[in-house]
């Protein structure tokens, strides 16, 4: 337990190499590991301050992590303590990660206001590691005020970000049309804020026209929130164009949240589901390190099977005979 203390400890000085071996704890899968993890989360003290956590969708190559880059530019000239979570897709053959996304915010990587961490999905379909709520949990008890959640490219179901986010922004290509047909009624109909990106060059006319689109295709859907009117904004994160204004669109949401107080409920409503969505997980780790259980529970519904197969059998030769008799 001390050591636990200790990490705590060092996790409120803002120590980063403490932050992400916490990270790293609640992230294993390893019972002993688990252990330790939940002990530092019980310790964990709620955050005087509120953060704000925002969420970041888009298909894949739409520029998510460009967007952050330059956003994150932005927050920090605001002295604002940044955290990114960069959520990695785990291979389904080997398990690993590549874990890139850091390679391409080397600006924010050198920032002593900024802590990035890229993290595997571990197979997690919901478009954010099963551990993300848990670390957005620490770096709030690190003094990070704002945090940023990129999720894998989405598709229709991949939206667990909600659940743990208060702004969720969607980022999409000019002219997408036929690409996002896949992940319209998914995500954008749960977007606080949309995002055309890559407004530059060739493709700056074709943004402005899907910018219109998507304005008159929300017309008819009603927005996530009460008396707020989803922004369709028009950027290029590569040149720092339209940037401020996303941001100025985020605070203006915060605002508005707060004031109808509709930010507090949203955090109780999220801590009550991953409350309940932990426990789920925990059962299945448990199943998955009794493999004896597993083989018991499959020699039963196999021999279950085979006696159900033979009542079958009989049944059907039964009909069979009385049929031959009469």
């Amino acid at each position: 337990m001390d050591s636990i203390i200790d990490l705590l400890s060092q996790i409120q000085k803002g120590d980063r190499k403490a932050i992400a071996k916490a990270i790293t704890l609640v992230e294993s899968t390893k019972p002993e590991d688990q252990v330790l993890a939940d002990k530092l989360l019980g310790l964990l003290p709620e955050s005087k301050k509120i953060s704000l956590r925002i969420g970041i969708s888009g298909p894949p190559g739409v520029g998510k992590s460009t967007f952050i880059e330059t956003i994150g530019q932005t927050i920090i000239s605001q002295n604002e303590h940044l955290a990114i979570l960069a959520v990695d897709p785990s291979s389904s053959i080997t398990g690993g990660s590549i874990l890139g996304d850091k390679t391409r915010m080397d600006s924010l990587s050198k920032s002593d206001q900024t802590f990035i961490r890229p993290s595997p999905s571990g197979g997690n379909l919901g478009g954010v590691g099963h551990a993300t709520k848990d670390s957005i949990r620490i770096l709030e008890a690190a003094g990070y005020r704002v945090i940023l959640i990129e999720t894998l490219g989405v598709g229709q179901a991949e939206i667990d970000v909600l659940d743990m986010t208060d702004i969720y922004l969607v980022l999409l290509s000019p002219g997408g049309g036929d690409e996002l047909q896949g992940i319209k009624r998914g995500i954008i109909e749960v977007a606080d804020i949309l995002i055309v990106n890559k407004a530059d060059g060739n493709l700056e006319a074709t943004a402005r026209s899907t910018v219109l689109d998507y304005k008159n295709a929300l017309k008819l859907q009603k927005a996530r929130h009460q008396d707020w009117s989803v922004p369709v904004l028009s950027i290029s994160a590569l040149e720092s164009k339209g940037i401020d204004e996303v941001w100025n669109e985020i605070m203006k949401l915060k605002d508005h949240l707060h004031e109808l107080k509709i930010f507090d409920e949203n955090r109780s409503f999220q801590d009550e589901k991953w409350v309940k969505r932990k426990k789920k997980n925990q059962i299945l780790s448990l199943l998955d390190s009794k493999d004896e259980i597993l083989d018991e529970i499959e020699r039963n519904i196999i021999e279950s099977d085979k006696q159900l197969l033979k009542k079958f059998s009989l049944w059907i030769k039964s009909i069979f005979n009385f049929k031959k008799s009469s």
